[in-house]
């Protein structure tokens, strides 16, 4: 289905974004693994993709930083001739009650997850632009969309991702690029799983569907976004979030 594309999936080196990296390649696509501080996990997402028959190489940069994210990009499109998809997965929490958040603390989450979307579509834009062709999607979060106490700095970023999104959707559409982005819920991940019992019994019991989310659940709708079958969608969220929102 994506044979022939090349992806690039911003931290995919663990959770959510290892299994959007691997459901590309499964799916035909050459896959580059961004990754900023854990090198080991990206090889272990490029060895998991390899001994499954895929293909893709791991690639180092922090999305946080508008330049380096111009080299990366730059410096792929020159090697690989052309980036056909783009999924910005890349994400931090630092929770903490307004109250008491530093501004380090607010500043570093909307670095990551906001500004590192403006980064790398900023940079890679104008390649799509002359392609007339490309797939842009953005993890969003159902925080983004319903809020949640305890993480102002992490809601406001993914609520920020769906502005984005919706914004550059309008203004690639007429060169033939998608823009949407995917709102996972409450999914089994590192980054869930540190959270109390009667905080993860609490986000349960707001599920219609009675159970947590996969990564390999928002990885499915990633696909199905960046294939042909999504050619006439652009500037929508998908919520996979069992029914939460």
């Amino acid at each position: 289905m994506l044979t022939g594309k090349n992806a690039l999936v911003t931290g995919a080196g663990r959770g959510i974004g290892r299994a959007i990296a691997r459901e590309l390649a499964a799916n035909g696509a050459y896959v580059i693994i961004n990754y900023n501080g854990s090198k080991g996990a990206a090889e272990e997402t490029l060895a998991a993709i390899t001994e499954a028959g895929g293909h893709g190489e791991i690639c180092q940069c922090s999305v946080a930083d508008y330049a380096a994210c111009g080299e990366m990009v730059e410096e792929l499109v020159k090697r690989l001739g052309h980036i056909d998809i783009l999924v910005n997965n890349a994400g931090i929490t630092k929770d903490g009650l307004v109250m008491k958040m530093s501004e380090e603390d607010f500043d570093a989450v909307i670095d990551t997850n906001l500004k590192g979307c403006y980064n790398t579509i900023r940079h890679l834009s104008r390649y799509l632009l002359k392609q007339r062709s490309g797939k842009i999607i953005n993890i969003s979060s159902v925080s983004g969309i319903m809020g949640n106490a305890g993480q102002a700095n992490y809601s406001a970023s993914k609520a920020g991702i769906i502005g984005l999104t919706k914004a550059v959707a309008k203004e690639l559409a007429s060169r033939g690029i998608n823009v949407n982005a995917v709102a996972p819920g409450y999914v089994e991940t590192d980054m869930t799983g540190v959270l109390p019992d009667s905080v993860k019994e609490g986000l349960l019991a707001q599920i219609p569907l009675g159970r947590t989310g996969k990564p390999e659940d928002i990885a499915k709708a990633v696909v199905f976004l960046a294939s042909g079958n999504a050619d006439y969608i652009t500037g929508q969220v998908l919520a996979v979030d069992g029914g939460m929102t």
